[in-house]
Order: structure tokens, then C-alpha cells, then sequence
């Protein structure tokens, strides 16, 4: 289970509009990720401004990178965001999880 502080740093990388848009992104990929250019390309920010946001995502816990060839790829770290989501929600609905389910 996440600490409070971790819960708070993972939120506070989310909270700007590029981060969010590029961790969905990550999320949506698989764990295979995408390379950093494909990312790029696909948010239409530059490569400079996307390295400081790739830093602030993987300080926070919540990407992963490795290195192929000359390529860096990014994949997000599913493992703290499913720790992130059981913190903000192990309380949910006064542990009846039925209540809480989206409704349709």
C-alpha cells in the first residue's frame, strides 16, 4: 500500500495537462510503452519540453523507461498505479465496492 506522501507526489505529476495527457497515453499503449519520438509526434510537444515531463512522471513512480538501440522507450508502471487507485479507493462507498460502480 502507497504512503499518503507517495499518493501526493504521483497526484501532484498528474496535475498539469501535458503529464496527464501523456500518462493516458502511456496507460492506454501497454507495457510495451512507446518511444519517446512516437510520443512526440503523437502530443505534438517538443522533444526538450517532453523530457521534463517524462522526469517529473518517473520521479513520481508512475513511468517506467529502458533503453533500445537509440531509441528510449516509456511505459507506465501499472504497479503504482493500481497501489495509487487501491489507496484512494480502499475505503470506497463504506466498503460496500457495489455502490461504487459507474453507472451506465
Amino acid at each position: 500500500m502507497m504512503k499518503p506522501a507517495q499518493v501526493v507526489k504521483a497526484l501532484s505529476a498528474l496535475a498539469q495537462p501535458t503529464r496527464l495527457a501523456l500518462y493516458r497515453l502511456l496507460v492506454a499503449r501497454g507495457p510495451d510503452g512507446m518511444a519517446a519520438g512516437q510520443v512526440s509526434e503523437k502530443l505534438k510537444v517538443s522533444p526538450a519540453t517532453l523530457s521534463f515531463h517524462f522526469r517529473t512522471l518517473s520521479h513520481a513512480g508512475l513511468i517506467e523507461s529502458r533503453q533500445e538501440g537509440r531509441f528510449i522507450y516509456y511505459a507506465a508502471n501499472y504497479m503504482v498505479m493500481n497501489d495509487m487507485l487501491a489507496y484512494l479507493t480502499e475505503n470506497c462507498c463504506g466498503g460496500d465496492p457495489d455502490a461504487c460502480k459507474p453507472a451506465r
